[in-house]
């Protein structure tokens, strides 16, 4: 009798169902747990991601297990089995409640003043989304479907909620590496954009001084927001989720009489969601989805996006600065990937390694937060076409 129960307590812990599968996703999470906490990187979503990943690959712990239903005597399905508690968090992203939210609160924490004060930088911004479309080419070419090319491509707008919002809508058996793709590149900002921009600009183009951006009004800075939703749903209503919501976090902030609200929306609502987020994107990376050929194909390809599109803002910058007579440094270009405000702060590292009295972050925060609004409308182009 003894021995019975012992086989099947034994018989029912995960020690059973253990695969080397699941050692290897075991293990690719600890690596991710390691970067989000010792190296610091992106870890506010890197953590709760590879924690989700490390949750769902823990064999009969049922936490994405769908629900179970039977048919009842009156021909209706009833309910037998509950699901797992992520799948029913996942319902967030799976219905695209989740990127919205968090846009809000990007929107409640962002100041669109240097943009205001220097209009050209959303061509900036603008630029810099064209590693998009060149990888969504690159991924077609590979034998991709137009709704999967066109979420990988989304990973070179280097914008996480975006990512996750358009492959939930187009292709979420793709979620999983798509996720981890976007939110890897973002946290490695910082080793992946320099040598490009330093291959790209001479030293002369790095040590330009750019002069102090003029003063933006509070009218301005209210009405900013309005336009912007305006003329953006109009142009692209399948925009107007993401775009709505970050214009709407903005306003919060902008007019100084929702203070209580602006500040639920820049704190306690954009981390509650940010747990809910990560943890769930995670989850979707069990062993049997993630650990194929195509997860490193779309890493690849997504690691091109993000070169491409800093490439692009790079050589959109330079030819900026020779049209305006030397007057705008280069290295502002490579801020256009929305990378909010990691990307503008490697601008402003690299212009100073050459210029030590050089300070291009303001000048930067232009195309950075453009970029910010440029990747939400590519994410609604490519929904208005294979949505």
């Amino acid at each position: 009798m003894f021995l019975n129960v012992i086989e099947n307590f034994l018989s029912s812990t995960g020690f059973v169902a253990l695969t080397w599968q699941h050692l290897v996703m075991l293990g690719i999470a600890c690596f991710f747990l390691y970067l989000a906490i010792v190296k610091q990187y992106e870890p506010l979503l890197l953590l709760p991601i590879s924690f989700g990943m490390l949750l769902t690959n823990i064999p009969l712990g049922g936490l994405m297990d769908y629900p179970v239903y039977e048919i009842g005597t009156d021909g209706l399905p009833h309910l037998k089995q509950l699901g797992g508690v992520l799948y029913y968090l996942y319902q967030g992203v799976k219905l695209g409640i989740f990127p919205p939210l968090i846009f809000l609160g990007v929107g409640a924490m962002t100041d669109f003043g240097p943009l205001i004060a220097n209009p050209r930088s959303l061509l900036l911004g603008a630029a810099a989304q064209f590693g998009i479309f060149t990888t969504f080419i690159g991924a077609v070419a590979l034998g991709f479907t137009g709704q999967e090319a066109a979420s990988i491509g989304i990973i070179g707008g280097a914008d996480g909620p975006t990512a996750i919002f358009l492959t939930s809508k187009l292709a979420p058996h793709l979620l999983g590496p798509i996720a981890v793709a976007a939110y890897s590149y973002m946290a490695l900002v910082p080793v992946i954009q320099p040598p490009i921009m330093k291959a790209l600009t001479t030293k002369e183009e790095r040590m330009i001084k750019m002069e102090q951006l003029r003063p933006v009004t509070k009218i301005e800075k209210i009405l900013f927001p309005i336009i912007t939703t305006i003329l953006g749903a109009l142009l692209l209503p399948s925009a107007t989720g993401l775009l709505g919501m970050l214009m709407l976090g903005n306003l919060f902030r902008e007019s100084g009489v929702v203070d209580r609200i602006f500040k639920t929306a820049q704190n306690e609502l954009i981390n509650i969601v940010t747990i809910f987020l990560g943890v769930t994107v995670g989850a979707t990376t069990s062993a049997d989805k993630f650990l194929k050929a195509q997860t490193i194909m779309i890493i690849a390809l997504g690691m091109l996006a993000f070169a491409v599109g800093t490439a692009a803002g790079t050589i959109f910058g330079k030819i900026m600065s020779k049209l305006s007579g030397g007057k705008i440094n280069p290295l502002i270009g490579s801020a256009g990937v929305s990378a909010v405000p990691m990307a503008a702060r490697v601008s402003q590292v690299v212009g100073q390694k050459e210029n030590p009295s050089n300070f291009l972050l303001m000048h930067a925060m232009g195309p950075n937060v453009a970029g910010v609004i440029g990747s939400a409308i590519a994410a609604g182009v490519l929904l208005s076409i294979f949505g």
